[in-house]
């Protein structure tokens, strides 16, 4: 027995050197002692060697000349063979110390036979234990762990509940014991609890290494209508269908299948709600690139109907680049209710481009050429123009005269009285005649004016005047009205003097 005042006391004056670096080294041993079961902590898992078997126990080092115990039975099967021998490496969980003696349990051996002692040590320390599913039960399965059963509900043997039953049936897992009540007669168990803390282990790893645009090479994992989940190792990757290739894709299964490795770019990580998204088409060419060059305007180009809607029809042109016919450009002048009345999807056809845009990734398309402006002959300022009332609007008239161009009569320019109702002088379809103020090609707006052609009507009227006066002043002799009047003296002279 090792004396505490041996220990704690100096060297007295009747002992010697001898005595006191015996008396230090036991001391020193025992402190050792003291310090690694101190560091051992319940649930703790070490490694250690047998020393010896005796009687019901399992001697083993722990280190420092420390052993600890473990129950035979937990080595022994239900016909009696022992699988276990002095120097034997084993994994054991730290329990507790009873009485001065540190207890150990390796639960997760094998098959071995767990008592219900040892579940609840399991269930206090939070250790796992190996449990084999047996059979399927109301909410959830039965579970041996050591013989005992336990159950393990539907929502707690997976992560996900896509398995059926079937797949968990006769196998063995880690099971994490939640509840232990009636002394073991109730006893729950959680195989889902330990993956999900296998999860988050690996993603804590994962943070350390996987980054936004890194390229990886990873295995494709199951697919699902939406797009393929690939193993980033331990958590799933999702690569969305409409990342897995620029063109069309008709099935995922012939192209990725389950088990095929794949090289795709991280495109985000969310850490928070475990969301990781790659894509493949990331790395691929942009077929976009250069698309104006490659497909300029009113060029003709040759394609498949991938698609309809009731606004157009859509023809893939090359893997990735899909252009949109427009209804209206279907029916080559005709007009039609739905793009099926014209074409039909896989039938190749022949467009033309109308319009190319790149940056929004837009291509417009026709099947008949885009057709050659039609040239206007816009009338000049101040031209008298004839048409008709096309309607009549609160600013003024819209006029429509010649080559299906309208003009606008402003309020001001009608050369009526303030506050007239034009709408009733001069109803849709009235003949009228205008002068041209303004023409603008560019908006193709043209300014017209009645006002100028009751002006010019009485510029017409005064010049008439003007001539006829004129005529009248002209004498016969071309002396004009002066020279009559002259005559007209001479004679009355002449007829006084005869």
């Amino acid at each position: 027995m090792l004396d505490e005042k041996n220990l704690n006391s100096p060297l007295d004056e009747k002992g010697t050197a001898g005595d006191f670096e015996q008396e230090e080294s036991f001391a020193a041993l025992f402190e050792k002692s003291i310090n690694i079961s101190g560091r051992l902590s319940p649930g703790q898992k070490v490694k250690s060697r047998v020393v010896s078997i005796s009687g019901d126990l399992v001697y083993v080092d722990l280190g420092g000349k420390s052993e600890g115990v473990i129950d035979l039975d937990e080595f022994t099967e239900a016909d009696g063979a022992c699988h276990i021998k002095e120097g034997d490496e084993v994994s054991a969980f730290f329990t507790s110390v009873r009485d001065g003696v540190r207890r150990l349990t390796t639960l997760v051996h094998g098959q071995s036979s767990v008592k219900l002692d040892n579940i609840r040590t399991a269930y206090e320390a939070g250790m796992p234990v190996d449990g084999m599913v047996k059979s399927e039960i109301k909410g959830g399965f039965e579970t041996l762990v050591g013989g005992v059963r336990c159950f393990c509900p539907f929502s707690q043997i997976d992560m996900r509940s896509s398995n059926g039953a079937d797949n968990y049936l006769g196998r063995t897992y880690q099971f994490k014991v939640l509840e232990f009540k009636e002394n073991g007669r109730s006893i729950v168990v959680s195989r889902r609890v330990l993956l999900e803390q296998e999860k988050q282990s690996r993603i804590e790893k994962l943070k350390e290494t996987l980054q936004v645009g890194m390229d990886l090479t990873v295995p494709v994992r199951s697919i699902q209508k939406f797009g393929v989940f690939v193993d980033l190792g331990g958590v799933d990757g999702l690569i969305p269908l409409s990342e897995i290739s620029w063109g069309r894709v008709d099935s995922l299964e012939s192209v990725l299948p389950v088990g095929k490795e794949v090289t795709a770019r991280i495109m985000s990580l969310d850490w928070e709600r475990n969301r990781f998204t790659l894509s493949i088409k990331a790395m691929q060419p942009d077929p976009w690139v250069g698309m104006q060059e490659k497909y300029p305007v009113g060029s003709r180009v040759n394609g498949t109907i991938v698609r309809l809607a009731p606004f157009g029809a859509f023809v893939n042109i090359e893997p990735g680049i899909d252009g949109l016919v427009h209804i209206s450009n279907l029916g080559a002048g005709r007009r039609i209710n739905h793009p099926k009345e014209v074409v039909e999807v896989n039938q190749p056809v022949e467009a033309y481009v109308l319009i190319v845009d790149s940056e929004s990734r837009k291509l417009s398309l026709s099947l008949q050429p885009k057709p050659e402006p039609k040239k206007i002959n816009y009338p000049e300022a101040g031209e008298l123009v004839s048409g008709v009332v096309e309607k009549v609007m609160p600013f003024g008239v819209f006029l429509k005269i010649s080559d299906g161009l309208t003009g606008l009569i402003p309020n001001s320019e009608m050369g009526t009285p303030g506050g007239s109702d034009h709408s009733r002088m001069f109803p849709a379809g009235t003949e009228m005649q205008a002068v041209v103020l303004e023409v603008d090609p560019v908006r193709n707006r043209i300014s017209l004016s009645r006002r100028g052609v009751m002006d010019k009507e009485e510029q017409a009227e005064f010049k008439r005047y003007k001539n006829s006066v004129r005529d009248e002043d002209k004498s016969s002799s071309g002396l004009g009205r002066l020279g009559e009047l002259l005559k007209n003296k001479l004679e009355e002279k002449n007829f006084t003097v005869n």
